[in-house]
């Protein structure tokens, strides 16, 4: 029966040996895909579904009319866009923040994660992984609220520095520093976050390989080197690819929230223009197309950055199959 079995395979075409073996997958999965049809179900109805309002950044949208009702504009919303000064300069500081936040934020969770994976106690590991995490479940009002006691004008630090008789220094409300503030908001609020994926990487690492390593007299150092290092860098890869995708939407709460203080020049990034030239000014068209441009080229990122680490032998986010 199995050799029958066998012939009748060997002698199908491989568009039915492919129907086969999805039809076998089916029957063999089938518990699974049922548990996870809520999840698509919310996914497509609130991420997907919406993606077909795009379609008001070609018109002249009016709420009042309706979408199937507002007049076809072609490309004069776009033209607009891109002739606004205001548009490029919240481009220009979405970029700029975002590479710094790549430089001096993306590698905090790495650096955490290799520290916390090198102490020898467990219960100590423990703690200090709950200590970090747990910022991550605070919103950014709470997030900026304590940064504001600390550092803001009648913050602690500028309180001790004025009893000591020193000059106390703007942070909260000075423009130049504003990048400064929010990597740093953003580091004390997910670095731990960032952590916990790292650990989870570490922990899939072949423990016979730090001891094949030891006995081939490799130190602590280059322990981490050749064999901590590699095993994450998979992860690294992805996590950098996600980043590159989502580059143009470095935040949306954080930005609203400081924004009154610093002033629309430097903290003005296009998920706050998206904001106020739509909701606040009620120009919906005119941000349907600042939000689709956003999309488009956060698309395009993942496309290229994915093909980058083809070319550099990582899968990427999906396979080059």
């Amino acid at each position: 029966m199995d050799s029958d079995t066998t012939a009748t395979r060997s002698s199908a075409s491989p568009r039915e040996r492919r129907r086969a073996d999805r039809r076998r997958r089916l029957r063999r999965d089938w518990p699974l895909l049922l548990m996870t049809a809520p999840a698509i179900l919310v996914l497509g109805a609130f991420h997907y579904l919406p993606l077909l309002g795009n379609v008001i950044a070609f018109q002249d949208y009016s709420p009042f009319v309706g979408i199937l009702n507002s007049p076809f504009v072609g490309f004069d919303n776009f033209q607009r866009l891109f002739g606004d000064p205001a548009f490029w300069n919240a481009t220009l500081n979405t970029l700029y923040i975002t590479a710094f936040q790549l430089v001096f934020y993306f590698p905090v969770p790495i650096l955490l994660a290799l520290l916390v994976n090198s102490l020898l106690s467990a219960r100590i590991r423990l703690f200090i992984q709950s200590v970090v995490y747990l910022p991550h479940f605070f919103s950014w009002v709470l997030v900026i609220t304590l940064f504001q006691q600390m550092l803001g004008g009648a913050g602690a630090l500028n309180t001790f520095l004025r009893q000591q008789g020193l000059t106390p220094f703007d942070v909260m409300t000075n423009p130049d520093t504003f990048v400064l503030l929010v990597t740093a908001e953003g580091i004390w609020k997910d670095a731990g976050w960032g952590m916990i994926i790292f650990l989870a990487a570490l922990s899939t690492v072949n423990q016979n390989l730090y001891e094949a390593a030891a006995v081939d007299g490799a130190g602590r150092w280059r322990r981490m080197w050749h064999v901590t290092l590699p095993a994450l860098v998979p992860v690294i890869v992805l996590l950098l690819i996600m980043r590159l995708g989502d580059a143009l939407s470095v935040g949306f709460e954080q930005f609203l929230l400081q924004r009154g203080a610093v002033g629309a020049d430097a903290s003005e990034v296009l998920d706050t223009y998206v904001y106020y030239e739509g909701v606040v000014n009620g120009d919906f068209a005119y941000a349907g197309a600042a939000g689709l441009f956003k999309g488009v080229v956060g698309l395009l990122l993942v496309l290229g950055a994915n093909k980058v680490a083809h070319l550099l032998g990582e899968e990427g986010v999906y396979s080059r199959r």
